[in-house]
């Protein structure tokens, strides 16, 4: 049971709520094929996992623009030159990326208690087009584009900090890197949903709560 009583939940929204390594796959996969080339989809997760904090730790420039190089970064990893109009799709191919199976139905468990919350590194436009696909409304929104600023950089924690006021918030994520270490350093509550099974990285923060799924998440909650 929780030792405290937590008002806000939010999420992380890619890898946490809707199924990124689907998507990523579906997207490499396709327009390898259209080349005649064949890639593994391990190697794409690995791949894009390598290059996408990469990019995002440069200036600040919106995600549409970080997708796209991302993107032809990961082609030139398999030799293959992937040209700016067709890597500028990868970003349009993110509005039919779909909800884990887990997340609608946790969601609806946990808003009849507590108010919700998205912290993505996203753009607004694109985010709004991905909300369409949960069946529940979130009271606090921070995206990349709002705060400038790409997790595990502590501006969307900041933000969400001040947006929940008073309120104790949890924060619930997937991505080690992106939200479990910055959360963990501005002592915010987190909770691991540690969908692949992965460890914590050696001499890193431990999180606060750890489950295998949004599913183990509200029932704990109901407790």
């Amino acid at each position: 049971m929780f030792e405290e009583k937590f008002h806000v939940i939010t999420f992380d929204c890619y890898g946490t709520l809707i199924d990124w390594e689907s998507g990523i796959k579906s997207f490499f996969q396709s327009e390898a094929a259209r080349d005649g080339i064949e890639i593994d989809d391990r190697q794409i997760i690995e791949a894009y996992s390598a290059e996408e904090p990469k990019v995002e730790s440069g200036p600040y420039r919106p995600y549409r623009e970080v997708l796209s190089e991302t993107a032809r970064r990961v082609a030139r990893r398999f030799g293959w030159d992937l040209k700016p109009k067709r890597a500028d799709l990868l970003a349009e191919s993110l509005i039919d990326w779909e909800p884990f199976l887990d997340t609608n139905p946790a969601l609806e468990r946990l808003a009849r208690r507590f108010e919700l919350g998205i912290l993505s590194n996203i753009d607004d436009d694109l985010l709004a087009q991905t909300r369409k696909r949960f069946t529940v409304d979130f009271q606090i929104i921070v995206t990349a584009q709002q705060v400038k600023s790409y997790k595990p950089g502590f501006a969307h924690f900041e933000k969400a900090r001040t947006l929940a006021g008073d309120a104790s918030f949890l924060h619930a994520a997937q991505s080690y890197f992106h939200d479990v270490v910055p959360a963990t350093r501005l002592n915010i509550p987190v909770a691991w949903i540690n969908r692949n099974a992965s460890v914590v990285a050696a001499n890193g923060p431990s999180p606060t709560f750890e489950f295998r799924n949004l599913t183990d998440l509200a029932d704990l909650l109901e407790t």
